[in-house]
């Protein structure tokens, strides 16, 4: 009878050096979890730009400063670490969220609410609209994945290891997150279907990926990243539902109540996730056996 190999944890850690995993698998979780930092996101962004009467301009450079410490703490993580990870994304849908309104938004009435005359400091936005910044965002995205393309690098993310991947995968989650918060506020806004309309509209679109996810003609991958800009603008939807007044079809729960509720429930499953990777690992001091 053929004896087992007796790996020790020296080891395992020798043979996973080049494949150390620094991204999480695609669950169910993992979705759940998408949904819930990008709709935080929304309403968290809100909170600091128009709540807190930051503006759109100093809530951007605060927030996509905060975006690159975030970045730097995962890029210099040695493995997955759930805490990290979903921070970032965190960061960069509220960047997101803030950068969209800058780009696409001005100091009209239209967008100031109560009464208020100007937000913060400095231009109020660049007015550029929802398509203009769409289109604008939809073409430095595209620029993005095609080098990534000319790198010949993978676009699954799991399969993700060098610094280089996981930099052009940030770069892409920001670009993202900042075009989804277009699209929901468009929805949103101006195509008339409202803050429970758009959100409605973009699951249906979700679950047409999902059935897609059965035909073999089409790259899981696609369907994967097509799915992560969608989850955007149906978080940027759900937060303005949440937060908007009743009057123009929200449940005015406000900002700052919004983002707690999200905000804890982003944490839970955080350490959720952190407990599942932990009884995933390599328990300290015990061996490993592999069948030949």
């Amino acid at each position: 009878m053929e004896q087992p190999e007796v790996m020790t944890d020296l080891d395992v850690a020798s043979a996973d050096k080049h494949v150390m995993k620094k991204l999480p698998e695609i669950t169910l979780a993992f979705w759940i979890m998408k949904i819930a930092a990008t709709t935080l996101g929304e309403t968290a962004g809100d909170l600091f730009s128009q709540t807190l009467k930051l503006g759109y301009f100093l809530t951007t450079i605060a927030l996509f400063l905060v975006f690159v410490v975030t970045l730097v703490v995962q890029l210099n993580s040695k493995r997955y670490n759930p805490l990290f990870y979903w921070t970032v994304i965190l960061s960069t849908s509220m960047a997101g969220t803030t950068m969209s309104d800058f780009m696409n938004r001005d100091a009209s009435e239209k967008y100031l609410s109560n009464g208020a005359t100007s937000l913060g400091w400095g231009p109020q936005g660049l007015g550029l609209g929802y398509p203009a910044g769409a289109a604008i965002l939809t073409s430095i995205l595209v620029v993005i994945f095609t080098v990534w393309k000319f790198t010949g690098m993978t676009f699954v993310i799991r399969d993700i290891t060098t610094f280089r991947g996981e930099a052009l995968f940030w770069s892409a989650i920001l670009v993202s997150n900042t075009l989804g918060t277009s699209m929901g506020d468009f929805l949103s806004d101006s195509s008339g279907l409202g803050y429970l309309g758009g959100a409605l509209l973009v699951s249906g679109l979700l679950a047409v990926l999902l059935l897609l996810m059965r035909v073999p003609a089409v790259p899981n991958v696609l369907l994967f990243w097509i799915a992560f800009v969608l989850t955007r603008p149906l978080g940027a939807t759900a937060g303005d539902f949440l937060t908007k007044p009743i009057a123009k079809g929200g449940l005015d729960l406000g900002t700052e109540g919004s983002s707690a509720v999200l905000l804890a429930v982003l944490l839970g499953l955080t350490c959720y996730a952190h407990m599942q990777e932990r009884r995933n690992a390599v328990p300290g001091g015990r061996v490993v056996t592999r069948n030949s």
